[in-house]
């Protein structure tokens, strides 16, 4: 009687959400590159547009010119006689993060906001950092900020960038302010494809499935060689159970793009729902050559290792795995299952313990304990782990039948008599070893 499933490949959803569909900020994150000049500052020397000093001017022609040793030392200048110059703290800023000392870009323009909590270049270009290092609280308060402030001079298109910025932080956390954002950037400037397709997400994400697809095909319309649209009507497609669909749509796009991570995860997905395991296994070998240290791809790769029987090699991935992050429940309810199947009985019960100590509710977990500990014949301890997972979720015909045969063990005759006719009455002649045993016991309880 099998008491654990087969791990089926892990959700494409989630993998794809994290890890291959589009980097977060894409474009914004490029400001420092795209512009030789802070956002929303005029070029120096333009005498209409700035009223600052000759000397800061030519500390920001030298930013003009990327000459940024220049610019340190005339900055530093400047901000000795003036400390609380917020446009200065700003233009230090922008040169250290132009330079990747993204510490020291953090830490000016902080002073700069702290100067002048109005300005809108300095909130705009921390969140944007902030963001590239993973700090979403931070990008995102600032971020907040910089779209309720206007840039100085005005600067329609970085304040659209702001709002662009902040709809890419929010698409999956709060899509309803994402689209609020987005509709306040395409008010500052027109709409490109990169907003089109950011507007599909929005809409996967808040479960409105139709304008997603909507929009996913308008891109595709206007660039029908995107892996990134292909890869995101595909992700809908399959989301939705569609996977005849989604099909033609990743084999064509993998013509164009045979290397693209998103669409090979994929048709590994859509091939594994075919029933084509084999096939699936042979596009997540090639994915994890393409990206061998991509978590993700390694955890389906070690999915469909187990799905296909190579328990050596899943468990394999699922320790590398382990290595990094020891207290996953997901990864050791994986490792446990493994050790079960190969039974190894008490060490799979340390593994699931220590699943539960992470997640006390790990339904999967406490069945591996329970079935560990009915191997290993502690009758006490298996229910006492049954009854820790009926907290959490209904009970099936194979606890049913655990419950059954460690009651009866402990000669607790009535209760064990009990739980053999609900077994019998839910397996419905899916299990006739268990189902042979358990009117055999009955016979014998019941004298």
């Amino acid at each position: 009687m099998k008491f654990f499933g087969s791990r089926s490949l892990r959700s494409e959803l989630c993998a794809l959400s994290s890890v291959f569909v589009l980097c977060a900020l894409s474009s914004a994150l490029c400001l420092a590159q795209s512009s030789p000049l802070p956002p929303g500052t005029s070029v120096p020397g333009d005498v209409a547009q700035t009223t600052q000093s000759t000397a800061l001017q030519q500390a920001e022609s030298s930013i003009v010119a990327r000459n940024y040793a220049a610019a340190d030392a005339q900055l530093d200048t400047w901000l000795a006689a003036h400390p609380a110059d917020a446009r200065a703290l700003f233009d230090r800023g922008y040169v250290a993060d132009a330079q990747g000392h993204t510490a020291d870009a953090a830490s000016w323009y902080r002073k700069a906001i702290a100067a002048d909590p109005k300005q809108f270049e300095s909130r705009l270009a921390l969140g944007l950092l902030l963001a590239g290092q993973g700090d979403m609280a931070g990008a995102r308060e600032q971020l907040y900020a910089a779209t309720s402030l206007e840039p100085n001079p005005p600067n329609p298109a970085a304040k659209a960038q702001a709002c662009r910025a902040l709809a890419q932080l929010l698409r999956t956390s709060d899509p309803i302010g994402a689209r609020d954002a987005l509709v306040q950037a395409l008010k500052l400037t027109p709409e490109t494809p990169a907003d089109t397709l950011l507007a599909a997400q929005i809409a996967d994400n808040a479960g409105d499935a139709d304008l997603a697809e909507q929009e996913y095909r308008k891109l595709l319309q206007e660039q029908p060689d995107s892996p990134q649209a292909t890869a995101g009507l595909a992700h809908l497609l399959i989301q939705e159970k569609r996977c005849a669909d989604a099909q033609p749509l990743v084999a064509a796009a993998l013509q164009q793009h045979p290397n693209d991570p998103a669409l090979n995860a994929q048709m590994a997905v859509i091939l594994n729902a075919e029933g084509k395991q084999a096939d699936a296994l042979g596009v997540l070998e090639k994915l994890h050559t393409l990206e061998p240290g991509n978590r993700d791809v390694a955890g389906m790769l070690a999915d469909a290792e187990f799905q296909a029987g190579d328990l050596d090699a899943a468990d394999a991935l699922y320790q590398q795995l382990l290595v990094a992050t020891p207290s996953d429940p997901d990864l050791l309810d994986a490792h446990g299952q493994i050790l079960i199947r190969q039974q190894h009985f008490a060490q799979a019960l340390a593994v699931f313990r220590k699943a539960v100590a992470a997640r006390s509710d790990d339904v999967d977990a406490w069945s591996g304990i329970a079935f560990a500990d009915s191997r290993l014949g502690h009758w006490s301890d298996e229910i006492q782990a049954l009854s820790m997972r009926s907290k959490f979720a209904p009970e099936n015909p194979s606890t049913l039948f655990l419950w059954a045969t460690a009651y009866d063990n402990l000669h607790q005759n009535k209760t064990a008599a009990d739980y053999y006719h609900r077994f019998l009455a839910a397996a419905q002649g899916k299990y006739p070893d268990q189902e042979w045993q358990a009117r055999h016991r009955l016979i014998a309880l019941e004298k």
